[in-house]
């Protein structure tokens, strides 16, 4: 469906990668590799069409459609969550609003012999069938089966978007796309802002889906449940494994060995030869052999390797100045959007040097509390920011603040005081940005690029109080290790948002469980925290919390207990069989879809268009509307047991 002949990208006088050439076949299921900064997110612009190539071409099939969702998007405000995935069906409205004009304009007319008027009936007729075949009668349905697969509850369908935090909006983005049907998804980093459950829903989709499939990630497991074969562009240049990830990590590990090998004996080869040059250069009689061994030189094409960078940086931070007791002091804080409370009743104190966990599922506040204790949100109740604190905040739209016009290493050298400054280079390559990287300019940086460079102007300002909001989503496992070892020496107060419990190992003293609209506080690191809920993950810790909260707080009497334990496990039992139901509703639905799309595409050719095919798929429209209201009745009773 795309054809990658030969492209090359250039920024700046500087290569980013050449020669790449690849096919992205129907139902191809690929992972676009690589160390950040190699160009994914570039090579993901260019097939979208919104970047071109400095040299080569990309051929796309006829009537092609492609979606494309980026690290970084532009939302906007003023609809309903339900009426912004809504815009995915634009068309649709379209063809109503057309089939609404044509059937007033037939029952307005009295010209039933004339050649207009039949016309008119064969437009109608056409353009309904149209209609028809594109889901125009339960494209609602759609809507609601991606939007609760992500995460939403249909209480939230008629929330504005505009109380939604950043993550939860990029999943309106992608219920949007997912609801297009596009030939071809690209999708850069989709899971950042995607808890446990809706990661699993999105494998699950992909996996359903009969569309070709692009994405960058750095989730492992995302990538080995989603795609079959890897893209890697590493020192310039594209390699295609049809592999899945980790096959591909296994035989890219051999091929590294073997460039290795390679190298080292071209090494050989071009001492040997300069050994030579220089030994016979003056002697009149190796003239001949000299300038050989000259040209041979010349024309050696250098083998290069992807190096590893196994070096470790200390980053120590200049000592944070002196701050009150209590930076933070939380009293009956309050905040609600309209009718919805995110929070209520939050009392809590953080002292100074105290390093704390905010963890709870996407929307339950982590974000909202934060731009409280900012100012930048009007709430109930009272926060008192204690004496000389001096807050740096880091969140992810922080990366669209920068200068364009800077360069990397200008853009920290201007942050940068005392000693520092000696060991900027040193910082830049610890987060990646070592050699020429420092030299690019920030207009030509990726999303994952811009995060990290904003996290290290950051860290670099003169603050003691440090509030990160998911800050490794963008981060490899040695820029990680570099972080958390600079927050750790820190000695000013810190406030984490985040899900990686291995970031947050031996890192904070303290964890803040947000949900079902309270905070609660638990004393401990985040494995005691676990250990407590008696969960090996925050997710699985959150999900517990969500059950216990549902639990009466009275002790029931023994015969109560008994009782109530039948009567759980009756409903347990019962929500098992219905999610079997819904599960195999979801089945029944793609199989139908699938095969309406293949009737479709049959009936559009001159041998398709038979009467046997017509009455078939009239037959399987009403098999899908038949099952779409099982699915709707299933999926209703099992929400009245959760």
């Amino acid at each position: 469906m795309i054809s990658v002949d030969n492209i090359r990208v250039d920024f700046g006088g500087t290569n980013l990668f050449h020669d790449v050439s690849f096919i992205i076949n129907k139902k191809d299921r690929l992972a676009l590799v690589g160390k950040n900064g190699a160009g994914k997110t570039t090579l993901l612009r260019i097939l979208a069409g919104e970047q071109s190539p400095s040299e080569g071409a990309v051929s796309k099939q006829r009537n092609i459609t492609i979606g494309y969702l980026p690290q970084v998007m532009n939302l906007k405000d003023g609809r309903t969550v339900f009426e912004e995935a809504e815009t995915s069906f634009e068309h649709i409205h379209e063809m109503e609003q057309s089939l609404e004009r044509m059937n007033n304009e037939l029952a307005t007319r009295d010209d039933y012999d004339s050649a207009d008027y039949h016309r008119l009936i064969e437009d109608y007729t056409h353009l309904n069938e149209q209609y028809t075949m594109m889901g125009g009668s339960h494209y609602e349905a759609q809507i609601e089966r991606a939007l609760l697969g992500l995460g939403f509850s249909r209480s939230d369908f008629s929330r504005p978007t505009s109380e939604f935090s950043g993550g939860w909006r990029m999943r309106i983005e992608l219920a949007k796309l997912l609801l297009q049907c596009p030939d071809v998804l690209l999708l850069d980093e989709p899971t950042n802002h995607l808890d446990i459950e809706s990661i699993q829903w999105l494998e699950q989709f992909l996996a359903r889906s009969s569309n070709a499939v692009l994405l960058v990630s750095h989730d492992r497991a995302f990538l080995n449940a989603v795609t079959n074969r890897t893209i890697e562009i590493s020192c310039g240049r594209a390699y295609d494994y049809k592999l899945s990830y980790d096959k591909f990590m296994e035989t890219r590990k051999e091929r590294r060995e073997q460039q290795i090998r390679a190298y080292e004996n071209q090494q050989r080869e071009i001492a040997d030869i300069k050994e030579f040059i220089e030994r016979f250069r003056y002697k009149p009689t190796k003239a001949v052999q000299v300038q050989s061994r000259i040209k041979q030189l010349e024309k050696i094409v250098p083998i290069e390797i992807d190096e590893e960078d196994t070096s470790r940086l200390r980053l120590r931070f200049a000592p944070a100045t002196r701050s009150g007791n209590y930076p933070i002091i939380c009293s009956d804080v309050e905040k609600s959007f309209g009718s919805h409370t995110v929070f209520s009743g939050v009392n809590f104190t953080i002292n100074r040097g105290e390093k704390v966990a905010f963890v709870g599922r996407n929307g339950e506040g982590k974000t909202t509390l934060v731009r409280c204790i900012l100012g930048e949100l009007d709430h109930e109740g009272t926060i008192t920011i204690g004496h000389n604190v001096q807050t740096s905040y880091f969140a992810q739209h922080q990366a669209q603040l920068l200068d364009e016009n800077l360069t990397v290493f200008q853009t920290i050298d201007n942050v940068a005081t005392g000693d520092i400054r000696l060991r900027i280079r040193d910082i830049l390559g610890a987060f990646m940005f070592g050699g020429e990287a420092s030299e690019k300019q920030v207009r030509v940086l990726s999303g994952g690029e811009r995060s990290r460079l904003a996290m290290i102007r950051l860290l670099l300002q003169q603050m003691n109080l440090l509030i990160l909001d998911e800050p490794t989503n963008h981060l490899d496992m040695q820029s990680k290790d570099v972080l958390k070892e600079a927050i750790r020496d820190f000695d000013g107060t810190v406030i984490i948002v985040s899900h990686d419990r291995h970031f947050l190992d031996g890192l904070v003293t303290k964890v803040y469980e947000f949900g079902d609209g309270k905070v609660r506080e638990h004393l401990g690191g985040i494995y005691d925290y676990l250990a407590y809920k008696n969960a090996d993950n925050i997710n699985e810790a959150l999900a517990t919390e969500k059950t216990q909260s549902a639990a009466p707080a009275a002790k029931p009497a023994a015969s109560e207990s008994r009782l109530s334990y039948e009567a759980e496990k009756q409903l347990q039992k019962q929500r098992r069989k219905l999610e079997r139901l819904v599960e195999q509703n979801e089945e029944t639905v793609n199989e139908l879809e699938g095969a309406i799309a293949a009737l479709e595409g049959l009936m559009s050719t001159p041998e398709g268009s038979t009467p046997q095919n017509f009455e078939r798929y009239g037959a399987l429209k009403k098999q899908l509307e038949e099952a779409e209201a099982e699915w709707e009745k299933n999926m209703e009773e099992l929400e009245t047991l959760s």
